[in-house]
């Protein structure tokens, strides 16, 4: 049974990409939608009601607190699940899961853990943290270690290279019957390891076919060695149209703003960060610069001339794009993740014309 989650934009959102924020339309560091409660509440009751199973609520510098958010969500909901994103340079392990207690007790178990390390040095100094890449995911696998034991056990006395607890217990209580379940992604291979190791979920951004066939059996090939199974994750934009040649317009009426400075500051950006995965995201938008960024039928790396992360479109009619998501569902996700701009459109649109066609179409014999 394939899971679908979508996200929360709150960073603010729009209907075109103006700058290296998206959303940002009137130049003065505003955006378009702001990230109003009103706002991310209606995102969350249209993710509700069109059968996806979790809000992702990010992390970052330009983003509303993502526990806050949870939090507040939590109280308009019935069945939304809350993936709320953690970073482990910034709240120690203990402090962390009292919150996210806190969160799940009084949602009823509705609680999800992303476990995020953090690719740019430059946003992650502005958090104090200033360790190189291989030094974070070392302490990351020793977070989600500690996070799991006070999950699971009553008294937790720990000792590490990056944290120590003495004799701490977990209140309130859970109210999962089961810990909850860690969601990471990390495309480098100390990233690959940690996930290996430690993650319940690998996250990935989508890529192409050949690709995310690569990552995903390199992590389950790791985790083997481990006598650990996963679940996997992929995630893409979503850009639809009522035929093919509408669909690709609307993804190119995205960018039609885009600025020379905006598309270079993104290469300063990037050139700054030591993510592997923003590195693999940008030599397949350089690779495919000649056949206007399609990488694959109904794949577009467009986005990813201005985007950092996930930014890798799915671009076609309902039915196209649902036929690519269940090629990527049998490579052996389990979970989907799925947004767009304006996101509030576009994932009622999903919800309406591409989930029930991915269902459909995974009930059938092979």
């Amino acid at each position: 049974m394939v899971e679908f989650i979508t996200m929360a934009p709150t960073s603010g959102d729009g209907r075109v990409i103006a700058t290296g924020n998206a959303g940002w339309t009137n130049g003065k560091g505003k955006t378009e939608r702001e990230p109003t409660f009103e706002y991310i509440r209606d995102i969350a009751l249209a993710a509700e009601r069109g059968g996806f199973s979790s809000l992702l609520l990010p992390t970052g510098a330009g983003c509303l607190d993502s526990l806050a958010v949870a939090a507040s969500l939590s109280t308009q909901t019935e069945s939304l699940k809350f993936l709320f994103a953690a970073r482990p340079g910034v709240m120690s392990p203990f402090t962390f899961a009292k919150q996210f207690a806190t969160v799940d007790n009084w949602s009823g178990g509705r609680a999800l853990v992303n476990i995020v390390t953090g690719g740019s040095p430059t946003e992650l100094a502005a958090y104090g943290d200033f360790q190189p890449h291989d030094v974070r995911y070392r302490r990351t696998e020793e977070y989600i270690h500690v996070l799991k034991r006070l999950f699971t056990e009553e008294n937790v006395t720990h000792s590490g290279e990056f944290y120590e607890l003495n004799n701490a217990s977990l209140f309130p209580e859970l109210a999962q019957t089961k810990a909850p379940e860690i969601y990471f992604g990390g495309a480098s291979e100390t990233g690959r390891n940690v996930a290996a190791k430690q993650a319940d979920v690998y996250m990935t951004w989508g890529e192409t076919l050949d690709n995310t066939r690569e990552t995903i059996t390199d992590v389950k090939s790791r985790a083997a060695k481990e006598n650990r199974e996963l679940s996997y994750s992929v995630s893409f934009q979503v850009i639809l149209g009522e035929i093919e040649e509408q669909a690709f317009e609307n993804a190119e009426q995205l960018i039609k703003d885009l600025s020379p400075e905006a598309l270079e500051q993104k290469q300063t950006d990037r050139k700054k960060g030591d993510s592997e995965g923003v590195r693999r995201l940008h030599d397949l938008m350089e690779n495919s610069r000649e056949s206007n960024f399609l990488l694959a039928p109904n794949l577009w790396a467009g986005l990813t001339q201005v985007l950092s992360g996930n930014s890798i479109a799915l671009v076609g009619t309902p039915e196209q794009v649902a036929a690519r998501i269940v090629e990527y569902v049998e490579l052996g996700f389990d979970k989907v993740l799925l947004r767009g701009f304006p996101h509030l459109e576009v994932i009622e649109q999903i919800g309406r014309e591409v989930l029930p066609l991915v269902r459909e179409q995974l009930k059938k014999p092979v």
